[in-house]
């Protein structure tokens, strides 16, 4: 009986000790590979710091020799340029040049030169940076003789304009993340905002005129609130106002499906390149990358300017959800083409241009009061689960006590203590292994000993 205890124990010993290891090697790789816990307020991301790293340079040389900027495969930055002498320029800023033959003060005139021509709904234009041209789309609904006018204005340009035509139509995407509905039809709420004193929902300006009473049910039992400022079209957005005021608790965060969010950090402005994400009430959490910038379309109910354009899918109900990258909020959802099954292209009004037209700022993480509306100096990315919530708000967000076991093993501050245990573990481990050798060597010169006497 005696035997079978300390067989116990010593098997006991030696799993602990795996454990130990395996728990050990765990906080170690895990720490290493991830985003540091206490990382400063404003990290800098290769895709944020890419980006900054192009824009400044386009804005020192000048639009008369760059045409644009964007984020590359590599995550660098590459600059258009228009001669030998402006890429060396960029070169020995450390970014990559591509030679081209317009300017963006070219490519520019050519997208007024659009705008200026007969409106053609169901068509939509962006300036290409990589391929150095304007591309100009023609959805399905258009006729072959509107096709062939705006063909001739484009040839008339110049060869820079290149035509296209594309599958579907080109649609709001009214019927996020979560839905607010209204007689005017179903769309996603965007994201919170606050003007120091009351509370909003920013999203897409198409979803429902002034004066809008949205629900968060399809039952019309729990009002969420009214529209009381917006612009559409030309622009795309509106504001919300909360019925009771107040966002509540965790307003900070998006949902993006299976009552999971992601928590916003700050505002900025995307990079063609750049990997964004979408949430809407539809088709949930997308992403994709940013193809294009200053986009114009012309929806059936009218023309929209300054849209942020990507090949993330989006269908019917997905209007007005947030688009995010990185925990940093980039835009709401405006219109497209396609949908989720075989892909198509999505529109985004900017968020930057947006809350400065509406004059509010952005609830972000680390506000103590909601109601206060202090944005927050600098962004950092960060993710937390809501549970149910009023459309544009979520449930309380755990904080560090409420953390998973799998965010603690990936705080980069356990890799100290992880090398302890790994240590500890393997000690344990020889340990074990020693003690059992040496009651090997005892039980065996006993036997010994017994069996010479």
């Amino acid at each position: 009986m005696r035997h079978a205890r300390r067989r116990i124990v010593r098997r006991a010993a030696r799993l602990a000790a795996v454990g130990g290891l395996l728990i050990g090697g765990t906080m170690v790789t895990r720490a290493v590979a991830s985003e540091p816990a206490d990382a400063p307020a404003a990290p800098h991301t290769l895709a944020r710091s890419a980006s900054g790293a192009g824009a400044g340079l386009v804005e020192r040389l000048g639009s008369e020799r760059t045409a644009g900027h964007w984020v590359g495969d590599d995550g660098r930055p590459v600059v258009a340029v228009t001669d030998e002498e402006t890429a060396g320029s960029v070169r020995r800023a450390g970014a990559t040049a591509k030679l081209v033959r317009h300017s963006m003060s070219e490519l520019r005139s050519a997208a007024s030169a659009l705008r200026a021509a007969p409106r053609v709904t169901g068509t939509a234009w962006a300036l290409d940076y990589r391929s150095n041209e304007v591309l100009v789309r023609g959805d399905s609904t258009v006729s072959g003789s509107d096709w062939s006018r705006l063909t001739g204005v484009a040839e008339g340009i110049g060869g820079f304009v290149r035509m296209e035509r594309v599958q579907g139509t080109f649609t709001t995407r009214l019927n996020g993340a979560q839905p607010i509905l209204s007689t005017a039809g179903r769309c996603s709420a965007g994201f919170n905002v606050t003007d120091g004193t009351d509370d909003f929902i920013l999203t897409a300006g198409h979803c429902g005129p002034t004066g809008s009473v949205w629900f968060g049910d399809d039952k019309g039992d729990r009002e969420v609130g009214k529209t009381v400022s917006g612009s559409f079209p030309g622009d795309d957005f509106s504001l919300v106002e909360y019925a009771g005021g107040k966002a509540g608790d965790s307003a900070d965060v998006v949902a993006v499906g299976d009552g999971k969010g992601v928590r916003i950090t700050g505002v900025g402005e995307p990079a063609v390149g750049q990997r964004v994400f979408r949430s809407g009430s539809t088709s949930g959490l997308r992403d994709g990358r940013v193809t294009a910038l200053d986009a114009t379309v012309n929806y059936p109910e009218g023309t929209v300017t300054g849209l942020i354009e990507t090949d993330v899918c989006a269908e019917p109900g997905d209007s007005g959800g947030p688009m995010f990258s990185e925990g940093v909020a980039l835009g709401v959802t405006s219109g497209g083409d396609g949908d989720c099954a075989n892909g198509g292209t999505t529109f985004f009004q900017p968020l930057p241009e947006a809350m400065e037209a509406l004059g509010v700022r952005l609830i972000v993480a680390g506000q103590e009061d909601a109601g206060q509306g202090a944005a927050a100096s600098s962004p950092a990315p960060g993710t937390a689960a809501p549970g149910a919530a009023a459309p544009g708000a979520a449930a309380s967000v755990p904080g560090a006590d409420g953390r998973t076991l799998l965010a603690r093993l990936t705080d980069r501050r356990n890799v100290g203590p992880g090398l302890l245990v790994v240590a500890g573990s393997l000690v344990a481990l020889v340990a074990t292994r020693w003690i059992r050798a040496e009651h090997d060597r005892k039980a065996y010169r006993q036997q010994y000993s017994a069996t010479w006497g």
